[in-house]
């Protein structure tokens, strides 16, 4: 085999690790949340741009806002997760620029200084920090539960603020019983690899 990383390794992070639908009541701390963070902020992002804002709701009473924002279908998980995270991309990313970038701090003005050319970047690296966030979750031994389905506006209003737009919910937690549905296809190397 070409990859050098431990065989375990490349299960709990990808062969054997799945989108979690059932919890354990564990709970997921602090300090996890800060191992995971400080492993996955070194994922590439153009500009080093970081542009990725995360809200963990842990109290009762944020999970029950949270929930009325979902969809039908994934509220019960969201409400017995041991945390829930709102992944949202920060449209006003270029502020921080001049500190991530410290060799080219004129990147903020040059390239970002329009809106709409910053949430298109916004969106397409804070999805890049997003998919590191999962890895990460897996690197830690949790099992992630990531959503698209709800309420983006209500969602938004409720946690965010407008310069920054929701691009999932993620359950984080020890998987329950019968957390797992059964796996799902994927297409093969031929049917995505081409060499030109």
């Amino acid at each position: 085999m070409s990859l050098i990383l431990d065989p375990a390794a490349q299960d709990l992070l990808f062969r054997e690790a799945r989108t979690a639908n059932t919890f354990t009541d564990e709970p997921v701390t602090d300090e996890q949340v800060q191992a995971i963070y400080d492993l996955v902020k070194y994922g590439p992002t153009a500009f080093n741009q970081s542009p990725l804002r995360v809200v963990l709701v842990r109290s009762a009473e944020g999970r029950e806002r949270l929930v009325q924002h979902m969809a039908e279908g994934n509220r019960p998980k969201t409400a017995i997760a041991p945390l829930v995270a709102i992944l949202a991309a920060d449209n006003e990313f270029h502020e921080e620029l001049p500190a991530l970038l410290p060799h080219f701090p004129q990147a903020k003005d040059m390239f970002f200084a329009e809106r709409p050319v910053r949430e298109s970047a916004a969106g397409l690296n804070a999805a890049l920090q997003a998919a590191y966030f999962i890895i990460g979750v897996r690197a830690a031994g949790l099992a992630a539960g990531p959503m698209t389905g709800y309420d983006a506006a209500g969602i938004q209003k409720e946690f965010l603020d407008d310069d920054h737009t929701p691009l999932m919910v993620v359950n984080i937690g020890k998987p329950g019983e019968d957390a797992w549905f059964p796996r799902s296809p994927r297409l093969s190397y031929d049917e995505v690899i081409k060499t030109v």
